[in-house]
């Protein structure tokens, strides 16, 4: 009879202990189960690696400083405002020495090749370049006008041709078959991109949407604090490695696991600043794309470029394009020592459209772009 009580014993202890460590094997933050398919050899275990600041549930601490006020970011409408003003002051020249060649009383083929060299400085690109010459040649030699300002609406209708209105640069942003609309933002370093995610947020904030950020940027050891920051201070919370140099791509999991758990509308990962001519690190930006797809698919890849590398900024563009799926572009500094034709002739080569500029340093100067205001920014 003792023997048997023993034996009973035995179970019931060795079942408590099975519990136990199955439960310490669950994976932070109340996720339940792997991936929900087959997952690459390669690909880090799920769980453990991010972990969650949010600004609106941290506990108080008495020693620290006051937590900085949660700030209201700007509306877009007067983003726009804003921005079209300094692009109309950035881009002036541009549209001055074309008026001005076209307003001449006598327009030869000289004039013509002072045109076509004017937009090719511009960065407009060669074959734009050529249409836009050819269409307003051809324009002129019709209406014979030297009339201000007709020549200026024949200018403004054959740019704005060429800047494409009809192109979709709507943000797919809005929440989905009841999951987070995923943004995954790539880009090579200097181009402003953390920057960028940041001020994204702060433009998707004033839209009231719940967004959620993932700091996969782990080569860089100040990306994921100053992430963090800029969603701090508009109560974003942000998912970031407590490992240092941990696997960006368990990083960015992490990240939209819990999107998917708090039931954010958009969840924006950050990734490396990688060199694009380094294959190993664009193979890596690869796995973080398959990655985040073992939970949901990947709604916008935007990648951000610094519109002050002109022709540089195409060879990044078309290597980023081989990598991940790009649908939409995000031109910094557009103002300043800018071009206002790389516009067209990044959007001519890799078929996407720009989607959004910044315009400044300041948190809110970034906007989404406007064909028409862009074009009447440059002529005016």
């Amino acid at each position: 009879m003792i023997i048997v009580f023993v034996v009973a014993a035995v179970a019931v202890v060795g079942g408590v202990l099975i519990a136990l460590v199955r439960n310490t094997r669950r994976p932070r933050g109340g996720v339940r189960g792997p991936y929900t398919s087959t997952r690459d050899a390669n690909d880090p275990a799920p769980g453990g690696v991010g972990t969650l600041d949010r600004p609106d549930l941290a506990e108080p601490d008495a020693t620290a400083p006051p937590a900085p006020e949660i700030e209201r970011p700007a509306a877009v409408g007067g983003r726009l405002v804003r921005l079209r003003d300094r692009l109309s002051r950035s881009n002036s020249t541009l549209g001055r020495g074309l008026l001005a060649l076209l307003s001449r009383e006598t327009i030869d083929e000289g004039v013509w090749e002072e045109i076509e060299e004017t937009l090719l400085l511009a960065d407009l690109g060669t074959e734009p370049s050529m249409q836009l010459v050819d269409a307003l040649r051809e324009r002129v030699r019709i209406e014979g006008t030297r009339d201000p300002e007709r020549v200026k609406a024949m200018l403004r209708e054959e740019l704005l041709r060429l800047v494409d209105p009809t192109m979709d640069r709507t943000l797919k942003t809005t929440r989905h078959d009841g999951r987070p609309a995923i943004v995954l933002v790539v880009g090579v370093n200097g181009t402003g991109k953390t920057t960028t995610v940041g001020k994204l947020a702060r433009v998707l904030v004033a839209e009231d949407k719940d967004v959620l950020l993932g700091a996969a940027d782990t080569f860089r050891a100040a990306a994921a604090e100053q992430l963090a920051t800029w969603g701090q201070r508009v109560g974003v919370p942000t998912v970031r490695s407590d490992v240092e140099g941990a696997d960006p791509a368990s990083v960015a999991y992490d990240a939209v696991r819990a999107g998917i758990e708090v039931e954010a509308d958009v969840v924006m990962i950050d990734t490396a600043g990688r060199l694009q001519n380094k294959a190993g690190l664009m193979d890596e930006l690869g796995k973080v794309k398959r990655t985040i797809e073992k939970q949901a698919a990947v709604d916008e890849v935007l990648l951000v470029l610094d519109a002050t590398t002109g022709q540089n900024g195409m060879t990044q563009a078309a290597v980023f394009a081989q990598v991940v799926n790009i649908t939409g572009i995000v031109l910094t500094k557009l103002d300043g020592t800018a071009k206002g034709g790389i516009v067209v002739a990044i959007q001519r080569a890799l078929g996407v459209p720009v989607k959004l500029v910044g315009l400044g340093e300041g948190p809110d100067d970034l906007a989404p772009f406007d064909a028409e205001d862009f074009v009447d920014a440059i002529i005016d």
